[in-house]
């Protein structure tokens, strides 16, 4: 089964979210299950491709063969300390 035919958006964004959607050719979109969200496991079996930390989050009912993700936005980034943290606390001071 050939891959070369997926098609992968750019990303955009909300506040809390960036998001893509992904298209897929006929021969690969009839093995998508109706009404169901796949899992990254399963995703990626049909030959979607793409970093760690999205999830299909969204059927398109109108057009079953784009699949909707999503991921927090800044995923994978070291987050700051935060003060008072109890991480911070265990650091002996010196």
């Amino acid at each position: 089964m050939s891959h070369n035919n997926i098609q992968y958006s750019e990303k955009y964004y909300d506040d809390v979210y960036e998001y893509r959607h992904v298209v897929l050719p006929p021969e690969i979109a009839q093995l998508l299950p109706k009404g169901k969200l796949l899992s990254e496991s399963e995703w990626r079996s049909i030959g979607v491709q793409q970093s760690r930390g999205w999830n299909h989050y969204a059927v398109h009912r109108p057009e079953p063969h784009i699949m909707l993700f999503r991921r927090t936005k800044n995923y994978g980034m070291p987050q700051p300390a935060v003060p008072g943290d109890s991480m911070a606390a265990a650091v002996p001071v010196q």
